[in-house]
């Protein structure tokens, strides 16, 4: 059986073009650009806020083409860390590999060997998320000075050094939980579902049926992280909620006491979303005045 979907299988190199300082900007919540007007399927006038390439020309006219690259530097070390350790965990803890079980009468069966694969690859996620996560933070904070136009973080360095030195080691692991979170939650979700389909709606007679099968990983991957994409983006501005910047402070936003208080608020504000759209990004309808604490 081949290996359950991971969450860095669907990204891989995706995962750090999520990333870019456009995305996270938009993440942030920074608006520079005005919304223009524009029509809807129904041939009703709504507002539209730029899409990603109107923003990415807006930010090269600010700090030239080497602005789009801020926080570059750090992701990729990240990034290196993450490959460098699950490789060593998988070599650490191997997991015997597994013929896939299909017939219906084997489910139980089946069902052992899915859980034992995702929960190995759990293990090998959080260990490198554990590793990699401080780089990240770094990247974050890189990359959101562009709202603020600081020089606080200016190499990887020395923002080890100011980060150590201002918040301590805890200050290195802001947002991991609802990072880890969404990592868990998307692994068994998408081998859960992508096992039971397989299982239950896909028929060994059919000669298609291995096709269809690595199909439906891709797709129950791209669907799960639409509903995880919430915990991506909470750890994503906890890790640079009220550590100096001015995107981290009101106000763009409040000071947030956890990751629960900053889910709460964006989910008050219908903005658990923000920044998962591209192209077609509606402006916000100003939102009522939810208590959050």
């Amino acid at each position: 059986m081949k290996a359950p979907l991971s969450r860095g299988l669907l990204y891989g190199c995706g995962d750090v073009g999520r990333d870019l300082l456009t995305r996270f900007l938009l993440q942030v919540g920074h608006e520079p650009l005005p919304p223009t007007v524009g029509r809807n399927v129904l041939g009703r006038k709504v507002l539209y806020l730029p899409g990603f390439f109107t923003y990415a020309r807006h930010i090269v006219e600010v700090d030239g083409k080497r602005g789009l690259f801020r926080g570059l530097t750090p992701r990729l070390i990240s990034s290196t860390l993450s490959t460098i350790t699950r490789g060593s965990v998988k070599k650490a803890f191997p997991l015997e590999d597994m013929e896939h079980v299909s017939n219906k009468d084997d489910v139980k069966t089946s069902l052992r060997k899915v859980v034992k694969e995702t929960s190995h690859e759990m293990m090998m996620q959080c260990v490198s998320r554990l590793v990699s996560h401080p780089l990240h933070v770094i990247s974050m904070r890189c990359m959101v000075q562009f709202v603020g136009r600081e020089v606080k973080y200016s190499g990887v360095f020395s923002a080890i050094g100011r980060i150590f030195k201002e918040e301590g080691i805890l200050g290195f692991f802001v947002g991991l939980v609802p990072h880890v979170l969404g990592d868990v939650i998307f692994l068994w979700c998408c081998n859960l579902l992508a096992h039971f389909i397989n299982t239950y709606a896909v028929d060994d007679n059919f000669s298609q049926a291995s096709v269809i099968r690595s199909y439906t990983k891709f797709v129950m991957g791209i669907a799960v992280s639409m509903l995880t994409y919430p915990f991506l983006l909470v750890g994503d501005l906890m890790a640079v909620n009220n550590c100096g910047l001015r995107a981290g402070l009101p106000p763009y936003a409040p000071a947030f006491a956890s990751w629960i208080h900053c889910w709460r608020y964006l989910s008050a504000q219908g903005q658990l979303f923000r920044g998962s759209s591209l192209l077609f990004r509606r402006a916000p309808v100003p939102a009522a005045c939810f208590p959050i604490d």
